[in-house]
């Protein structure tokens, strides 16, 4: 008994003693419902469970005689006559009690349990003649049991501890990455430690099977200063959010996981403020892709502007005007989504494709319809890579805090009336935005370790790999069409772009968003060149 109590805990000696008693045993608690049973045919194959009006009939948890369906209509009224029992058991304030019923016979017996729970009643249903010494079989396994449903217990309220934290943590990272920083602070304040600012996001690429062990890894390495949140997204990663500047450790926490455990795969964004807590995780995620690559397993991301701050107080207008009838939408039933909410779906799904439903906790067929309301609301198609693009960047652009909004002064006018009849001067539409000077050197750092394009158009050209997956949107199979390639000769080459691009391509949330913009704003300036 007390081996099988510590090789497989309570429910080992529960199947142990069902086989010795050729019935069914369980754990009930007060109510007479059954925490854990299980029925098992007997040791010696002698003798076999009775099921009230059928005569003798084995029973046995891996028969190929009897079905499943016997089972468990027999372990169900053995129940039955168990919780009946127990309520007997609680009005008489007894310390055991048995009794007939037809040709079964129920032993109940409770365990001892701590002062602040109540303990479980241990249960067996056999049929007659008992096995002999079973009373007393019973007295010498409750200490053991006892034991070990105590410690299952506890383990059990830890893992629900371990897994409120979890979730809390996972909370206050959507916040982060939603902008919402009130609340973030609100509801990190509960655990430990405080939110740093600035800060470092480093996303950590675990082996299989061992995230709980580089979490552990990875607060003792930071001291206990990071915040670790498991990612909801991706099974096998991490994010850390490390304290920056003055408060950063040297050398990086990145840098010295990857060091420590192996087969660790670790990215790392570069020092920005906690309000940019999603911009963080994009770099760093981008230098994950990077790090797969290089022998030390780490990469930091490398020095790039972002979009949204090169287009100025006229790109916010756009922005705003893109995304009005979204922000604007008030839902017909109360139940329905209202316009944040809508937002925070779109953003998901942007940057991770169809695995925002593990992000936002909702059924896909929840995410398709919220699309196709977003669809139908800003009258774009959000199959078209182009119009993934340009609500992404919207979307930046309105995260952005105003500060570094105002400071730019790349404004474009429109040159012309637009398709609705818009006046001249009026920001209007992307391409407007696009051509304005900052934007055009943004785009030309964002392409240029492509190096200079092939004249000849040569299909193994990265501008030329690179181009027709984006006018493909994005998708494989018809890249490598249209390349006259296998499909997997088309990842081989995206995947040597990753790594000449320093950014994630092939796995959400990818650069093909920032990728498409930067060919966009080419093809704008050369159909007509800012003066």
């Amino acid at each position: 008994m007390y081996r099988l109590a510590r090789t497989g805990g309570s429910r080992e000696l529960l199947r142990w003693l069902s086989g010795r008693a050729a019935g069914w045993a369980a754990l009930i608690d007060a109510d007479g419902d059954v925490l854990q049973g299980v029925t098992r045919a007997p040791d010696d194959g002698t003798r076999a469970p009775v099921r009230p009006g059928t005569g003798p009939t084995a029973h046995t948890e891996a028969s190929a005689t009897a079905p499943v369906t016997g089972i468990a209509a027999w372990a169900a009224q053995a129940a039955a006559l168990a919780a009946e029992g127990v309520q007997e058991l609680a009005t008489l304030d007894a310390r055991s009690f048995s009794f007939d019923r037809g040709p079964n016979t129920v032993l109940l017996f409770p365990l001892d349990g701590r002062p602040d729970a109540p303990a479980p009643v241990l249960a067996v249903v056999a049929p007659r003649p008992l096995p002999d010494g079973l009373a007393a079989l019973l007295s010498d396994i409750a200490m053991p049991l006892a034991m070990c449903w105590t410690a299952e217990t506890v383990e059990r309220r830890r893992r629900r501890v371990d897994l409120a934290e979890s979730r809390t943590r996972e909370a206050v990272l959507h916040l982060l990455m939603t902008g919402q920083m009130s609340i973030a602070h609100q509801v990190a304040g509960a655990l430990r430690p405080e939110l740093p600012d600035p800060v470092r996001v480093c996303v950590v690429e675990c082996p299989v099977g061992r995230r709980d062990d580089v979490a552990r890894v990875c607060a003792e390495i930071s001291g206990g200063r990071s915040w670790i949140v498991r990612c909801p997204v991706y099974a096998r990663h991490l994010i850390l959010i490390v304290p920056a500047g003055p408060a950063s450790v040297d050398p990086p926490v990145g840098r010295r996981v990857a060091d420590v455990v192996e087969e660790c795969v670790v990215g790392a964004s570069e020092d920005v403020p906690l309000t940019d807590t999603a911009t963080g995780y994009r770099q760093a995620f981008h230098a994950l892709a990077v790090a797969r690559g290089v022998p030390t397993r780490h990469a930091a991301f490398g020095s790039a502007p972002e979009a949204a701050l090169v287009v100025g107080t006229a790109g916010a207008q756009w922005a705003d005007a893109l995304l009005s009838p979204l922000l604007t939408h008030v839902p017909r039933r109360s139940h329905d989504p209202g316009g944040q909410e809508l937002m925070a779906t779109l953003a998901s799904w942007l940057s991770f494709s169809s695995h925002a439903v593990q992000h936002l906790k909702i059924h896909r067929n929840t995410l398709a319809a919220r699309l196709r309301l977003i669809g139908e609301l800003l009258g774009l198609d959000l199959n078209r890579l182009a119009d993934q693009a340009a609500l992404d960047l919207a979307l930046r652009i309105r995260a952005t805090p105003l500060a570094s909004r105002s400071s730019q002064t790349s404004e474009v006018s429109r040159q012309g009336p637009g398709p609705d009849g818009t006046a001249a001067g009026t920001p209007y539409h992307l391409d407007d935005i696009l051509r304005g000077p900052a934007a055009q050197e943004w785009s030309a750092h964002q392409l240029r370790p492509l190096g200079a394009p092939d004249a000849s158009g040569n299909a193994a050209d990265p501008h030329t790999t690179l181009r027709t997956w984006l006018d493909c949107e994005a998708q494989l199979s018809r890249t490598a069409e249209v390349l006259g390639i296998s499909v997997p000769g088309a990842r081989k080459r995206l995947t040597r772009l990753e790594s000449m691009l320093e950014r994630s391509l092939l796995q959400a949330p990818s650069a093909r968003y920032d990728l498409w913009l930067a060919f966009r704003t080419l093809d704008v300036t050369k159909e007509s060149p800012t003066p």
